[in-house]
């Protein structure tokens, strides 16, 4: 596919820029498109699933222990709040000890526990295999689709006797209480975005966006300076270019988010290519068969995904390939 002949020179250019941050961004650093996760639920809704996830783990195990809770309430501030501006989500922390059973078999509690919460379909949240050699090891694991993270873990009684407590800790995933919810917090970028009544590009840009987000299954971020809704002309022709940021995800999410993507694309007939950036960061560029739309997803290391999306104003753009 000969991008340079597909879209208009500085469309291109917006987006080899985009992709070229995305890539050249320090980790750890923030650009603007690092807003929190709106995941909205109740307090009641994150105990009830936290307890569920400890049940899920303790209910089949042998010996059978006894669940003795620890710490006081457990709804606090989002732990993963930033400096730049307000946080009103909250957090759902969890924690039991494992009593009533001999100290030598809190590691095969941990085992159980592992075992359990990977029946029932949830993933490794560190990298490596546990070191099962050592006395008192941990396990780390999260739930899809709805991200609460765990882990199993033995404390320390006795060292030389390899003697231990287990315990199971469940956080929940910062969220909004359904007060402080905005309702356009789950509404696509493209329903933001108002195009002229005939401007036949910019519907059909904002069409295509929406399908990407609902594909991505991934929250937006609030709309950063540079980003929404523009018309590009150069030598070469007219096009509108709508470009918006997913919310930042782990390494994972960010992996599965574009999957999901390239998916789509290919089962919607686009032409799918993957495009190198300077970083290194993943980006999939593809191209509508009927309209030449352009599409462009790709990863940043703040976590986010940038999604830009570029259809020729003046109908079927080169057929070239």
């Amino acid at each position: 596919m000969n991008l340079r002949k597909a879209v208009p020179a500085a469309a291109l250019l917006a987006m080899t820029i985009m992709v070229a941050a995305c890539g050249a961004q320090e980790d750890g650093q923030e650009t603007g498109g690092n807003a929190p996760k709106q995941v909205t639920m109740n307090e009641q809704q994150a105990i009830d699933r936290a307890e569920e996830i400890i049940h899920q783990a303790v209910d089949a195990m042998s010996p059978k222990p006894t669940l003795e809770r620890m710490g006081h309430a457990p709804v606090g501030a989002c732990i993963a709040r930033d400096d730049h501006g307000p946080d009103d989500r909250v957090q759902v922390t969890v924690i039991y000890k494992l009593t009533g059973v001999p100290g030598a078999k809190a590691q095969t509690l941990v085992r159980q526990a592992r075992d359990a919460w990977l029946k029932q379909g949830y993933k490794y949240s560190a990298s490596g295999e546990v070191d099962w050699s050592s006395p008192f090891p941990t396990v780390y694991m999260r739930t899809e689709p709805d991200d609460f993270w765990m882990n199993a873990v033995t404390g320390v009684v006795d060292r030389a006797k390899g003697e231990g407590v287990a315990s199971l800790k469940v956080t929940s995933p910062c969220f909004l209480p359904p007060d402080k919810a905005s309702a356009s917090t789950t509404a696509a970028p493209a329903a933001l975005e108002t195009p002229q009544a005939n401007d036949s590009a910019g519907r059909s840009a904002l069409g295509h966006s929406s399908r990407i987000y609902d594909a991505l299954r991934v929250g937006s971020a609030p709309t950063q300076p540079g980003e929404g809704l523009s018309t590009v002309q150069d030598e070469s022709g007219t096009s509108v270019h709508h470009t918006w940021s997913t919310e930042p995800l782990p390494k994972d999410g960010t992996t599965r988010a574009l999957a999901r993507a390239q998916a789509y694309f290919q089962s919607a007939g686009w032409a799918v290519r993957h495009m190198p950036t300077r970083g290194g960061a993943p980006a999939v560029v593809a191209r509508h068969p009927a309209d030449g739309t352009i599409a462009q997803v790709a990863a940043s290391t703040t976590g986010a995904v940038r999604i830009a999306v570029t259809t020729p104003a003046n109908g079927q753009a080169s057929a070239d390939a």
